[in-house]
């Protein structure tokens, strides 16, 4: 059975930066069994990143949209698993006013990185929280998931300017707070394919170049992934080739070329 101390070692094994910026998608499935089961892990994971900041991606886009259009920050629940929707009703913790795609954050500087998420339009704009994972060279823990569970290179497809990706027109999508102040959040989308669903034809090109590396968090096939080289190289690849999510087909790695 893993326990806190357990867990702690691993990420220490992991060298994981504790001063450093980390977001985790999960499945706690995966874990295995943990003493104390979710509230264990969220521990850990707190106490390790204590000096630093910890991120998890609390998304709503699954119902909030223009038939159901208004986020509440401290109630609307997480559509992506256990971790997310406790950790966010943490003491300390603060979530982004991204009516789809927020996250909560926990360390010092918890609000300052999730400010302004009100004023973007798309889901991973570059201004957002999920922009300023690039500003920080943070690290992506994926829990039992794999690239197909990274909302990052979402990210990096808007960053290059990928057509085709979000919508061009606006939803009217509302942020209402505690006291219930709305907030106006005019909104664009994914839409088309299910992009997210081929992000896994790059695995071995990312381990390959060193941008990501498996580990074991519990009882979890865990990556590791750096922001920073994740974008240099997926950035290359999607201007050589804008298509390169567009199929499920695997890549034939002789026709990989990388600076």
């Amino acid at each position: 059975m893993h326990t806190s101390d357990s867990l702690i070692h691993q990420l220490t094994a992991a060298k994981i930066d504790r001063q450093g910026t980390l977001l985790v998608h999960s499945s706690m499935k995966s874990l295995g069994e943990v003493d104390g089961g979710a509230d264990t892990v969220l521990d850990a994971l707190s106490e390790y990143m204590r000096e630093g900041l910890l991120v998890l991606p609390t998304h709503t886009w699954s119902y909030i949209n223009a038939d159901r259009p208004k986020f509440y920050v401290e109630t609307s629940p997480s559509c992506v698993g256990i971790l997310p929707e406790l950790f966010r009703a943490r003491e300390g913790v603060i979530r982004s006013y991204h009516p789809t795609h927020s996250v909560a954050a926990l360390g010092e500087d918890a609000a300052e990185f999730v400010a302004g998420a009100e004023l973007c339009d798309t889901p991973c704009h570059r201004e957002s929280p999920w922009g300023k994972l690039l500003d920080r060279q943070a690290t992506i823990m994926l829990v039992g998931v794999d690239l197909r569970r990274n909302t990052f290179i979402h990210g990096i497809e808007e960053w290059v300017d990928i057509p085709g990706r979000i919508t061009d027109s606006h939803e009217q999508l509302f942020v209402v707070l505690g006291d219930g102040t709305e907030i106006p959040v005019p909104s664009r989308r994914h839409y088309g394919l299910p992009w997210s669903e081929h992000f896994w034809k790059v695995e071995k090109i990312l381990e390959r170049e060193g941008a990501i590396r498996k580990v074991k968090f519990g009882d979890a096939d865990t990556w590791i992934c750096d922001t920073v080289q994740m974008t240099a190289i997926l950035t290359e690849m999607l201007r050589e080739n804008p298509d390169l999510f567009s199929d499920n087909e695997p890549l034939a790695g002789e026709l990989i070329h990388l600076p």
